[in-house]
């Protein structure tokens, strides 16, 4: 199992951060590798993704979503994944995004490429495109901000 931490401080307010990163279907623009992500329901995405040069598809629920605070996921199948991503306010304009996750390698190019320090080089390449991305359109392109706790919507 490989474990990645990685973080980045935005120039937008938590709000707009959070806003943002909710919105599923966007994250080709900003994740490498990211074919397609496709929300079926308030608490569960389906992920098309070519990782360590192959194409994975799974199903992920969102654990727990906590508006402006948290976002926790698990993979429900396929590419083992799971991890959470905290915003936490530094100031009314700027926001840190904390992203701490775990998935499982698959034969001997994954494995190698995540001793290597290639998972955390992505998430971190993730991260700056997602900083370019919000802090050039300065908002955010949808939100939603219902809470969800053990994979169910409370609010």
């Amino acid at each position: 199992m490989a474990r990645i931490e990685e973080s980045i401080e935005v120039n937008v307010p938590v709000s707009t951060a959070y806003n943002q990163w909710t919105q599923f279907e966007e994250f080709p623009k900003f994740m490498e590798g990211v074919e397609s992500v496709k929300q079926t329901d308030d608490s569960h995405v389906h992920w098309v993704a070519e990782i360590g040069g192959k194409r994975h598809e799974w199903d992920a629920e969102i654990r727990e979503q906590k508006p402006d605070q948290r976002i926790a996921w698990k993979a429900l199948d396929g590419h083992f994944n799971s991890g959470t991503v905290v915003f936490e306010p530094i100031d009314g304009s700027r926001t840190r995004i904390a992203v701490v996750m775990e998935h499982e390698t698959e034969g001997l190019v994954e494995s190698l490429g995540s001793a290597l320090g290639a998972d955390s080089r992505r998430v971190r390449g993730d991260l700056e495109r997602f900083k370019d991305l919000i802090e050039t359109r300065g908002v955010e392109s949808g939100a939603w901000r219902g809470e969800v706790e053990e994979g169910q919507r409370i609010r």
